[in-house]
């Protein structure tokens, strides 16, 4: 699919939603240029050459029935990456009903079904719906945690999904975001690096709940654009093929620690990165064929 193709059919959900949910109180645009550049772009108005220039976010806010709580607040938040429908959309659900972890486990168990029944496909309101049939197997799993005596943990983050986070940004300049990040990833026991200049690029793994405990802080900074622009889930009771044995969330990372990458800066202010080398620190990790995600061609 081209990327026109891929505007035409979120825009085309986007009316779907606009007039499934038709108050502010039911769905809400955070950003209204996005939606009206992304109108522009299948309209014609603006060049198809590349995406959009920006990416249409917005929040669906539904009361559900919950036995034994009565209603329950819940709000969707989604974003499309440019590619959408071919991969899947970035939906976070907000529920005070459930716990973190409970949290943690449904996005878990919405990411496993939107991978097995919606790929290529427009899947927003599926994923509403199945919230909604699924939400009180959560709450009520959360009341059983919440009654049962507290064991203690040797670590603060459930383990049970490994995941790995690559962050795209226009860019990464401000020394306090730097500062932030480099703290955060070491704060939450995350391995990785980041990027700075134009582009920037971040790449966080390790804990599910801890990759986005980190999103959920960076996203909501100031930024020209950011977006995840890939990820990586993979249970741990997943048994490795050659081995036989569990994979553990130490044996699955492929960078030790975190760091920041500079790769030749160069440019006026030293702002553009030397992206063979990038390539290469990519290649030599094995994560090379994240660059053509990013970049959408072949690194060399």
């Amino acid at each position: 699919m081209s990327y026109l193709e891929w505007a035409e059919a979120q825009l085309a959900e986007i009316e779907l939603l606009t007039s499934m949910f038709p108050t502010q109180e039911e769905l809400e645009f955070i950003d209204q240029v996005a939606l009206a550049e992304l109108r522009d772009y299948v309209e014609g108005s603006a060049s198809t050459d590349s995406p959009p220039p920006s990416r249409p976010q917005f929040l669906i806010k539904q009361k559900l029935d919950a036995e034994g709580t009565g209603k329950a607040d819940v709000i969707l938040s989604c974003a499309y990456p440019s590619e959408y429908p071919s991969v899947r959309p970035e939906i976070t659900v907000r529920c005070a009903s459930l716990s973190r972890a409970q949290q943690t486990q449904l996005h878990t168990d919405l990411n496993a079904y939107l991978m097995e029944s919606c790929q290529g496909e427009v899947c927003v309101l599926s994923a509403v719906d199945w919230v909604k049939d699924n939400l009180q197997v959560f709450i009520n799993k959360s009341s059983s945690a919440a009654a049962a005596p507290k064991k203690e943990s040797a670590s603060p983050w459930p383990q049970e999904v490994f995941s790995r986070l690559w962050i795209y940004s226009h860019h990464i300049y401000n020394k306090t975001k730097r500062k932030n990040i480099l703290e955060w990833s070491k704060e939450l026991g995350l391995t990785g690096f980041s990027m700075p200049g134009k582009p920037g690029i971040v790449c966080v793994e390790g804990p599910q709940s801890a990759c986005e405990e980190f999103w959920s802080r960076v996203k909501v900074l100031t930024w020209k654009k950011i977006m995840i622009r890939h990820r990586e889930d993979i249970p741990l009771d997943r048994q490795d093929e050659d081995s036989g044995t569990v994979e553990s969330i130490d044996s699955l990372r492929k960078f030790t620690g975190f760091e920041e990458a500079m790769f030749d800066p160069h440019g006026n202010r030293g702002n553009h990165m030397d992206l063979g080398l990038l390539y290469q620190f990519l290649n030599e990790r094995g994560c090379c064929d994240v660059f053509q995600i990013y970049f959408g061609i072949e690194g060399r």
